[in-house]
């Protein structure tokens, strides 16, 4: 369970109603699959012991004493093997019948946890031969040993540490108050469900939201398993329908009507990190509980599920335009509020050809609009300096005239010129000095152009670029209304895309398609025989290996040796591990040096669920100290 990963598996076996021997006999096999697999918490359905459909057979005591005999055979069979199992099964106590989930681990029955809510309507007739089931624990003997019975127990992982499990049955997970809010207000991080919920239309969609929705509530990992293939079709039919989520997500699912085991990878480290911020998650009840323990193998869990490598952009098409339109709303509305709240009528934006100041335009031609102001109230300026290309130039001004807004041209090479004579700096030397003196001017000269017009300074720095401290201080670090602010740079191409794809005017969509194929670029280096010579990415490294890494250390908190084996996954066949290494370690050392940057932006509209505002998401120090991440990349082994 390295770096908080544990295999989990939910299996549908194939049965034959009240033939108990066959059915431990198919239990077994799956197991065995599950295991080979790698699997450490494995859940079978409800009642498949005996199967869900025995209706009045389970009056029998020959089936009862049947389904003992073959837990029996099941235990013996885990005996040595690194696992939790959950199998379905009824179970007489006190002169009542119990639908129950018995846990097994290495041979020994560890716990038996009842079903609390019985179906007794349309279909189902639980409550004709079971008993609801109790929270408070009792003692039950099996083969001579106390077995804990009741549904509040825990199973928790003596080694490795950190992973406690709990149980509920198929319709508990459907009730109002579902046992789960307590399990895991107790400590449970996963909860199994063993069902069998059979058939009808439209109902795969409904279980499948209540699954992950629970999870998403509780912050949970969830094992759905489903009865399928050999219950009784007198009058049902069962898909053996398995869900594996987590925090809303389905990881993993299986095809309907079908048998077999469905596996995934549960982050327990992760939904523990999510929980110790998420203040609303209140602890609650842990006195209650039994825990119950179990050991599983300290071992390196292989990943099979995906983990995008650009998790601040959808994956489907129509996820992404939705998410475009949504964002550059919360854009507009943001700047909205800013402009009738100040009363001010003029807009001022530095606008280069580049990507960021593009969407900044963007954004504040969709404001406008809103507004019903002129788009004439917006003065673009375009201010050419020692690295501004005939490409990027002509983009900024024929894109500002298409829109409808003021353009206006300001040179500062001059001005630049004197600045250098003035401090005594050679400008034949290119270092931070010659490149910030020539960013600060553009803010000089944006914001006395706004005091001039009454108006305010829109921002166009990006979230990707705030993280890295990629911005001189006091220079295209400074505006009245950051629009940019919590957009990341890999999501910034994907808003100018889709506005460009969305537009009708041709020219525009021209133009903007033309900025997307430009290098992101300060321009503050001399070109080189016309072309940009100063290409961003090649001095602090690629945005699309920056904003994972920022996804997975501000959004999830995740240790940088996780980021890093996460990274080697999401972008096999792109970038080798000791780039990927090199920069996660450039990342590091940049995100901690460069806060007193982020300590002071100016305001602007978180977006997604990531942003990097000191008022907002990130209360975090100036001063604090980076060592303990960069060590822990140094002890990597490549």
């Amino acid at each position: 369970m390295r770096d908080g990963f544990v295999k989990v598996a939910a299996v549908t076996p194939e049965i034959k109603v009240a033939d108990c021997t066959f059915n431990a006999q198919r239990i077994c096999e799956e197991l065995d699959t599950a295991l080979g697999e790698k699997a450490r918490i494995i859940v079978f359905p409800e009642l498949c012991l005996t199967g869900y459909t025995c209706g009045d057979l389970f009056w029998q005591e020959k089936l009862l004493a049947e389904a003992k005999h073959a837990l029996h055979q099941i235990i013996a069979h885990t005996r040595g093997k690194d696992a939790l199992l959950f199998v379905g099964m009824p179970w007489e106590k006190n002169g009542k019948l119990y639908n129950v989930a018995a846990a097994i681990s290495d041979g020994r029955l560890i716990g038996l946890v009842p079903k609390r809510y019985l179906p007794n309507y349309n279909e189902f007739y639980e409550a004709r031969y079971f008993a609801p089931g109790n929270a408070r624990i009792e003692w039950e003997k099996f083969e001579g040993e106390p077995v804990p019975f009741g549904m509040n127990q825990l199973f928790c992982c003596d080694h490795p540490q950190g992973l406690c499990v709990a149980a509920e049955i198929c319709e508990d997970l459907w009730a109002p108050d579902p046992p789960s809010t307590r399990h895991a207000l107790a400590g449970a991080q996963i909860i199994v469900n063993l069902s069998a919920s059979d058939e009808a239309t439209g109902k795969y969609a409904y279980r499948k939201a209540l699954v992950t929705g629970q999870s998403a509530r509780l912050l949970c990992g969830y094992i759905y398993a489903s009865a399928g293939e050999g219950e009784s079709t007198q009058d049902l039919v069962f898909g053996g329908h398995n869900i594996i989520a987590e925090n809303g997500h389905a990881l993993a699912e299986s095809l309907r009507f079908t048998t077999g085991v469905t596996c995934s990878e549960i982050d327990v480290a992760g939904l523990r990190e999510k929980r110790r911020r998420m203040t609303s998650f209140e602890p609650s009840g842990v006195e209650e509980y039994e825990r119950i323990r179990f050991s599983l193998p300290d071992e390196e869990t292989l990943l099979t599920r995906q983990f995008p490598a650009m998790p601040f952009v959808p994956d489907r098409e129509s996820d992404r335009q939705e998410r475009c339109e949504e964002i550059l709303m919360l854009q507009a509305l943001g700047l909205k509020q800013r402009i009738r709240h100040t009363g001010c009528k003029n807009l001022v934006v530095g606008i280069s050809g580049g990507l960021d100041s593009t969407l900044a335009l963007l954004v504040m031609a969709k404001t406008c609009d809103m507004l019903k102001l002129p788009r004439t109230c917006i003065t673009a300026v375009t201010m050419p300096g020692f690295g501004t290309t005939d490409r990027t130039y002509q983009n900024a001004c024929e894109l500002t005239r298409r829109l409808g807004a003021q353009l206006l041209e300001v040179p500062i090479r001059d001005a630049v010129t004197q600045h250098f004579q003035d401090i005594g700096h050679d400008p034949a030397v290119h270092d931070v000095t010659y490149e910030n003196s020539q960013a600060r001017e553009r803010t000089q000269i944006l914001m006395d152009i706004a005091n001039k017009k009454n108006g305010m300074v829109i921002g166009t720095g990006d979230m990707s670029e705030l993280a890295l401290g990629w911005a001189t201080y006091n220079g295209d670090h400074m505006s009245m209304y950051g629009v940019n602010c919590s957009v990341p740079k890999t999501l910034v191409r994907y808003l100018v895309r889709y506005y460009a794809d969305a537009c009708a005017d041709e020219a525009i969509s021209q133009i903007l398609y033309d900025v997307l194929d430009t290098p992101v670029s300060p321009e503050l280096l001399p070109p080189k025989d016309g072309e940009i010579s100063q290409k961003t990415e090649d001095l602090v490294g690629p945005y699309e290996l920056h904003d994972f890494f920022l996804y997975y250390m501000v959004r999830c908190g995740f240790a940088p040796a996780k980021i890093y084996r996460l990274a080697q996954l999401a972008f096999a066949g792109r970038y080798e591990k000791t780039t990927i290494l090199y920069w996660l370690k450039k990342f590091y050392w940049r995100f901690f040096t460069q806060q007193f940057k982020r300590s002071c932006v100016p305001d602007g509209p978180k977006v997604g669920s990531v942003a990097l505002s000191p008022r907002g998401d990130l209360r975090m120090p100036s001063d604090a100290s980076v060592r303990m991440w960069i060590e822990e990349l140094e002890t990597i082994g490549l």
